[in-house]
């Protein structure tokens, strides 16, 4: 279901292009001053600051929690169905397909980096009904044993395959060093399931199902 994030359902929705009000009222979520200040300050750094928005999107809806994406994006490229909202002063994109999961999150800023703290959670998984012991599943866990594991093994952490589904979704927890740490997120969606879909072309997905709100530290990035 797509909101229309507006306060009166019988107001036209407003053009991302159209010029903001210094704060808007209608959030989706809302960015604390810590966060808005260090995206400010993130955003005036890039070329064409002014013309910026910081786009916050849904990579996955599967797993444990949410997997985000936070990027910089020129506030005309906006799609005209996303919708953009006025931080006073910092523009923040949300995609429409998102808005529904984003809705009551906060967007903070602490020592270790951004964080997003969300009342909402992701489909539940079926990890019962996962493939573990096919020659799909032999591949993939080799790929972990040989490349991965060792790689991760000098920041104290592994991960381990709980199996797949058949339709090229591999699902994965982490643990050791990487679990609930800042960058846990990005190492599953950058380099594990890079490293497998390069060395195992029958995955085309990497799913994350690590709890990591019972690591130490369960930041998003």
């Amino acid at each position: 279901m797509i909101a229309v994030s507006q306060t009166d359902a019988e107001t036209p929705p407003t053009s991302p292009f159209a010029a903001a009000p210094a704060v808007d009222d209608d959030m989706v979520l809302l960015v604390t001053e810590a966060a808005r200040s260090k995206l400010i300050e993130l955003r005036d750094e890039e070329p064409e600051g002014d013309r910026l928005g910081v786009r916050i999107e849904i990579l996955s809806d599967e797993g444990q929690d949410f997997t985000y994406d936070l990027s910089f994006q020129i506030i005309t490229k906006a799609d005209m169905s996303d919708v953009v909202r006025n931080h006073g002063g910092l523009r923040v994109i949300v995609p429409a397909r998102d808005s529904t999961n984003l809705e009551g999150a906060t967007l903070d800023y602490e020592l270790d980096g951004l964080v997003l703290r969300n009342p909402n959670r992701p489909k539940p998984m079926q990890l019962g009904t996962l493939i573990i012991d096919d020659d799909l599943a032999l591949e993939v866990r080799g790929v972990i044993d040989d490349e991965i594991n060792p790689a991760l093994d000098a920041h104290g952490g592994f991960v381990t395959l709980l199996g797949h589904d058949g339709d090229g979704k591999a699902y994965l927890t982490m643990g050791g060093g990487c679990h609930g740490c800042s960058m846990s997120r990005m190492t599953m969606l950058q380099g594990v399931q890079a490293t497998i879909r390069e060395r195992v072309p029958a995955i085309a997905k990497v799913i994350d199902a690590t709890d990591h709100a019972s690591g130490e530290n369960p930041y998003f990035s």
